[in-house]
């Protein structure tokens, strides 16, 4: 398996944080950034569409500064996720901003274009597609991509219904290029499991909802601290794709949230026309979220992974010793 040099050399921890719809925010990334993973938000949060220019300059000139200064441990790379389906109609004009800001990493969802990944190219930055299956992750390696992440059962948002253990195996079948995982991963032993599994990196977004940083209300965050696996329903009512969402979230809006009906795919709309009203009452998230219990600044929580998965793995190493020690 191997790793391009911008995300192989220059992060503290196999960790990309995931992109989350209005949570995300350039106070997020820099947090992220400068705790050593990969910091992302999506274009769309940029509202209105000119802000996205300023998001990027205060990004990449933040980073910069920080790197002069801190030149024994400069930051991660930044990413910036692009909705590729048709109804964005934001997309040439947010990807022509990432051209020019010359953005490392795009991550691109629903929907996998030539097109967007020559663009990402041209100026020498790479592009990760998320999949729920096989067949997808098929086409967005044909189509450019530089590497896949495999969203499991279990992820926030929107998620596929494959166990980690599956979709993971069935890729690595065939694609030996950078794989990250995403589904319920919130603990430094969770990011080791996941490289355990034949991903190269964990791909890390609910847990970040309970941080300091994030663009969440109060309520959001605090119901992330005081759920669990269990308050976590999968449905595609509000988008027209299957995504996990908060139950109490989709109680306080007036809906049964055991008895939802199916929604129309057809009906998918991520274009900047209206400002989608479902992301602000009904919240999504991942099955990970009983391991989060406060809310606190992203940089903490970095650094509580970063402790977990150094215990993790000096644990694996005694269970190594154990299993492969002399038998009588």
């Amino acid at each position: 398996m191997s790793l391009p040099p911008i995300l192989a050399e220059r992060l503290r921890l196999p960790i990309v944080a995931a992109p989350m719809f209005i949570v995300s925010n350039p106070a997020l990334v820099l947090a992220q950034c400068t705790s050593g993973i990969v910091g992302s938000f999506p274009a769309l949060n940029a509202r209105p569409a000119e802000q996205l220019d300023e998001w990027l300059t205060l990004i990449r000139e933040t980073l910069t500064a920080h790197d002069r200064a801190h030149p024994e441990r400069p930051s991660a790379p930044f990413a910036v996720n692009q909705i590729v389906h048709r109804s964005n109609d934001r997309l040439e004009h947010d990807l022509e901003l990432c051209v020019k800001h010359r953005v490392p990493i795009v991550i691109t969802s629903l929907g996998a274009r030539t097109d967007v990944n020559d663009a990402v190219h041209s100026y020498g930055g790479i592009v990760l597609h998320d999949v729920i299956n096989d067949s997808f992750a098929r086409k967005a390696i044909e189509k450019g991509a530089d590497g896949l992440i495999a969203v499991a059962a279990g992820a926030g948002g929107h998620a596929g219904g494959h166990s980690p253990f599956a979709l993971v195996q069935e890729i690595r079948a065939w694609f030996d290029g950078p794989l990250l995982l995403s589904g319920a991963i919130a603990t430094g032993r969770g990011v080791l499991a996941a490289q355990a599994t034949g991903a190269d990196l964990a791909y890390i977004g609910s847990a970040f909802i309970a941080t300091e940083e994030a663009r969440a209300d109060a309520a959001y965050k605090q119901a992330i601290v005081d759920s669990g696996a269990q308050d976590i329903v999968y449905t595609n009512l509000f988008t027209g794709v299957l995504g996990n969402y908060l139950k109490s979230s989709i109680r306080n809006a007036g809906l049964d949230p055991d008895n939802l009906p199916s929604s129309d795919p057809s009906k998918m709309n991520f274009g900047s026309g209206e400002k989608p009203k479902a992301w602000k009452t009904i919240w999504g998230c991942g099955q990970g979220i009983g391991a989060i219990d406060e809310i606190r600044p992203a940089a903490a929580y970095i650094d509580r992974l970063a402790a977990e998965y150094r215990q993790a793995w000096d644990e694996m190493r005694a269970l190594d010793a154990h299993w492969n020690a002399p038998r009588a």
